[in-house]
């Protein structure tokens, strides 16, 4: 269901007051109500059940309340000692939560499973929305609220946003790419650094980054049949690539900094702070260089898709 702009949503972005820089650390209450208003769509109508019929809504939240349980170490996420049905339970947990990991956990979760577990057949009887569609309203939502976050289809997560733009003109076209079947070990490395980010692990964030760029240019040099070692670090597939006219040889006389740019950029940064050890004192990685890493990784990702798409 698309967003519907109401006139006072219009009023506040006239007068300025729509949000225009991203929060990380809440989810308003009007946004976790709007969410369990998609959940409710999305799921559909929740039935009663007796004499050996269930319903699958709450066949699906009960799957759901025990993963969570599992996780937590809780054996219910209930504060009362009625017996509530378990979309109640979870839908009362995510609105009283006051951790935003846990919260971001029950969205990211009930999400994967609408798209990823269902693939959209197993509520389609009593279901309002479309998973894609619920999904597209979501991060909709996310944005009206400023709130910066987005899940993210093709990895079955959700990701930080740092820039909007980056995101939707780098990151997502990126993340289209490795949704092909033979991205796959890059898709998941770069699925890795997305949890490793979000989760404050920049160091573990920028080594998977690397992973990621290097299992890509493997990737189309295997399909391309080009010879290469499996353990070729970055440098030596870049070296390939240019090599094969991947990128043609034209650019790095416009372009002279394309190349120091590819070598120089997601290697350089893992090699020099989260490669070859750390010593005798242990390096903080500061947030902005593993989103640097991040950005950088997606971009030449897609650059590298879009020669390979001139080559064929």
């Amino acid at each position: 269901m698309a967003v519907v702009e109401l006139f006072s949503a219009r009023q506040k972005r006239s007068r300025g007051e729509a949000p225009d820089i991203y929060s990380y650390d809440s989810l308003p209450h009007p946004l976790r109500v709007q969410i369990v208003h998609i959940w409710r769509d999305g799921f559909g109508t929740v039935n009663e059940e007796g004499y050996g019929v269930t319903c699958p809504v709450l066949d699906g939240f009960r799957e759901i309340h025990q993963i969570l349980c599992k996780k937590y170490g809780m054996f219910t996420l209930s504060d009362r000692t009625r017996d509530d049905d378990a979309f109640t339970v979870v839908v009362n947990f995510f609105l009283r939560c006051d951790d935003i990991e846990r919260a971001l956990d029950v969205i990211e979760l009930t999400f994967g499973y609408l798209k990823l577990m269902t693939h959209g057949t197993r509520f389609c009887y009593t279901s309002k929305t479309a998973p894609d569609e619920a999904i597209q309203e979501l991060n909709d939502r996310f944005r009206q609220h400023g709130v910066g976050y987005s899940f993210e289809p093709s990895l079955h997560k959700i990701v930080r946003i740092d820039s909007q733009f980056t995101h939707a003109e780098v990151v997502k076209p990126a993340l289209s790419i490795l949704a092909e079947k033979r991205f796959r070990a890059a898709n998941e490395e770069f699925a890795k650094a997305h949890r490793h980010y979000r989760e404050g692990r920049y160091q573990e964030c920028i080594a998977d980054c690397l992973k990621a760029f290097e299992s890509t240019m493997k990737v189309i040099c295997a399909t391309h049949k080009w010879r290469f070692d499996s353990g070729d670090t970055a440098k030596a597939l870049i070296k390939t690539c240019f090599d094969h006219e991947l990128i043609p040889g034209y650019l790095e006389a416009q372009l002279a900094s394309l190349r120091t740019l590819l070598e120089s950029g997601v290697p350089t940064v893992r090699n020099k702070t989260s490669g070859h050890g750390q010593g005798e004192s242990y390096r903080t990685i500061p947030r902005h260089l593993a989103a640097y890493a991040l950005h950088l990784t997606a971009s030449n990702i897609l650059f590298l898709s879009e020669c390979q798409r001139e080559m064929a």
